[in-house]
């Protein structure tokens, strides 16, 4: 893969932006026709051409679901990228991390605002934070009883802020700018998969003119809906305007 220059300091960042969105594109294209060719709808993968690099991404993504998730991951750099490309946004999808999940997106207003996102989904399903555990729980639709959800997103958010700290110098960061900068950690939930909204009150926080479930685990990680990241996103900036 070619890496993309920081245009304010001529660091070779990791792709982001436009490079990452088309790179995203064709994953997408690829893990589809793969798809259609495991389902028996193609006669074989023998003449696709994969984009280099992308294929171990998909791997890290149970195959059921890379489709999906690189759609979802495409959508939402695009939207990001259209709302916020004047504010001096850096998307970088897929960021691979040691032994763990990627971090899905990894959003930086450079030395003004962090993000980490979790872009997931459980069917039809509603999901629950159960405060005397500290874990998420879901409640599928049409069926009693409440599984746990692992490896739990929570932890993972946790986990992928303490990564950034030990790596800041693959993003051209300094100490300051790490542990400085206002960060936050997001779970989203793509439709069906809801949160249940009768949690208790005080796990409710105001932000702008969203009232956001705030959960407390290991830091806290806001809950949204997948239609509701670009307002947040926004939300949050507001705070350190």
């Amino acid at each position: 893969m070619t890496t993309v220059k920081d245009p304010q300091t001529d660091f070779q960042l990791p792709p982001h932006n436009e490079a990452a969105l088309e790179w995203l594109r064709e994953a997408k294209d690829y893990q589809s026709t793969v798809a259609l060719a495991a389902s028996g709808a193609a006669l074989g993968t023998g003449g696709i051409v994969h984009p280099l690099g992308w294929l171990l991404f998909g791997l890290a993504y149970k195959p059921l679901v890379a489709t999906q998730k690189f759609a979802r991951l495409e959508k939402l750099t695009a939207l990001l990228l259209d709302e916020f490309k004047s504010e001096g946004i850096q998307v970088f999808p897929v960021v691979k991390v040691e032994d763990k999940n990627p971090i899905d997106l990894f959003i930086r207003f450079p030395r003004k605002a962090h993000l980490f996102i979790s872009i997931r989904s459980r069917g039809d399903s509603e999901v629950v934070y159960n405060e005397t555990r500290e874990i998420l729980q879901v409640k599928k639709k049409n069926k009693s009883g409440l599984t746990t959800w692992k490896p739990c997103p929570l932890v993972e958010l946790s986990d992928y802020e303490r990564w950034l700290t030990k790596n800041r110098a693959l993003f051209g960061m300094s100490s300051k700018e790490v542990t400085k900068t206002p960060t936050v950690k997001v779970l989203v939930l793509c439709p069906p998969t809801k949160a249940a909204d009768d949690h208790n009150p005080h796990l409710y926080s105001e932000m702008g003119s969203m009232r956001l479930l705030a959960l407390r685990r290991k830091g806290t990680a806001f809950v949204i809906q997948q239609e509701e990241v670009t307002e947040f996103v926004r939300a949050w900036l507001a705070k350190y305007e």
